[in-house]
């Protein structure tokens, strides 16, 4: 999508604030001993409260309202009667619809206690977001963004998941320009024009470079198992560089 007024502007940011809110509360309720499913009613009761559309559901039909994986799984975890232990590394996404625009966020949270090695495994995978966030500039190279994230990621030690991008969204939960790689893919010629709304969502591991499907064909793991984060925002390419539309 690429907005065209300051109607489509409004919309994105009311969506974008919306998943924001959802995500930081469910996040503060993590704790041992509640169910991945209490949270993702939670969610759900979140969204519907703004009249707004869990965007898995409508898109995919995706059996729960939010994404909730406890690792070694790191995305599109369905919401179950597991219950949440200390010591989990657990990712959130949320995405939904509101009055045609959609809002798109995510992040992982280690619940306490959790080992030095965690701990700095999340705060990098902020950082590495934010590379990848600080790179976008109306004019630029798409790829520009997965080549800051992953000197980020070399510098550090770490490994990108490169079979998950980010990807274009607005209209739709994946809209054009299709998948953005958070790695440094050299052909990709594509460029970033004003306008243009799309998430970054690096997913930063300890080892790994890929996941598989699990058997309920949704939830994915790295064959490793390897503990692997992502944190996600959608944003808008201005002139004077991103907007981000998932603050609560």
């Amino acid at each position: 999508m690429t907005i065209e007024n300051d109607d489509d502007l409004q919309g994105l940011k009311a969506a974008g604030r919306l998943v924001a809110r959802t995500l930081e509360a469910m996040g503060k309720a993590l704790e041992p001993g509640i169910t991945t499913r209490e949270l993702d009613q939670l969610g759900r009761a979140m969204l519907e409260r703004e009249g707004a559309r869990s965007a898995p559901e409508i898109t995919y039909n995706f059996p729960g309202a939010t994404c909730i994986s406890v690792g070694p799984d790191c995305a599109h975890g369905i919401p179950d009667d597991r219950k949440v232990a200390a010591g989990d590394l657990i990712n959130i996404d949320v995405s939904a619809e509101l009055g045609g625009y959609f809002g798109d966020t995510g992040a992982s949270f280690a619940v306490p206690p959790v080992t030095p090695r965690i701990e700095r495994l999340c705060r990098d995978g902020r950082r590495a977001m934010w590379s990848g966030i600080r790179a976008v500039k109306s004019g630029g190279r798409l790829n520009e963004i997965g080549k800051a994230i992953e000197t980020f990621a070399d510098r550090n030690g770490y490994t990108l998941v490169k079979n998950l991008a980010s990807h274009g969204v607005g209209r739709s939960l994946h809209d054009d320009p299709g998948e953005i790689p958070t790695w440094w893919e050299p052909r990709d010629t594509r460029r970033i024009h004003e306008g243009l709304v799309f998430t970054i969502e690096p997913f930063l591991s300890l080892g790994a470079d890929w996941v598989e499907e699990g058997d309920d064909h949704w939830t994915l793991t790295p064959p490793g198992r390897q503990p692997t984060v992502q944190y996600e925002h959608t944003l808008v390419a201005t002139r004077s560089g991103p907007v981000i539309l998932t603050l609560a």
